[in-house]
């Protein structure tokens, strides 16, 4: 609040300094002048639509799981193979189009040996497409 100099009146100026706020206006002013050209998209571009429907491939395309138990016993899709019938199926599910994905689900005591076994077995096939399964973690349990 400014007081007065002197004067006749000798009380208080009740007037308000409104340089400052023209100062901080004129800022905002050009800040906004200058990025606002710059949130507009110049590139027109056609994006994809979604839709509800599923491709009619998708039940062809489901994912493999290959499931490695601690004593070395292997199932694919919960049915139990031999370690030369994997490698079979492994080289048959390569050549489909699309590739299916390879999920792997180990026991939680399986040694890392036959994990990477498995890798390597479908790497030696040429499935692309490898992902493992987990649990998900309890907020609980450490």
């Amino acid at each position: 609040m400014a007081f007065s100099s002197g004067g006749e009146s000798g009380g208080v100026m009740a007037e308000i300094n409104v340089t400052p706020l023209v100062d901080v206006m004129l800022v905002l002013l050009i800040i906004f002048m200058i990025t606002a050209p710059l949130a507009a998209h110049k590139i027109k571009i056609e994006l994809p639509i979604a839709t509800l429907d599923k491709p009619p491939d998708e039940a062809a395309n489901q994912p493999i799981t290959l499931s490695v138990k601690d004593t070395g016993d292997l199932y694919w899709d919960d049915e139990p193979v031999t370690e030369a019938a994997m490698q079979a199926k492994m080289a048959v599910a390569a050549q489909r189009t699309p590739q299916p994905e390879l999920q792997i689900r180990a026991d939680r005591d399986t040694e890392y040996q036959l994990v990477s076994t498995v890798m390597g077995d479908a790497k030696a096939a040429g499935m692309i497409k490898l992902g493992f399964i987990t649990q998900a973690s309890s907020p609980s349990s450490p």
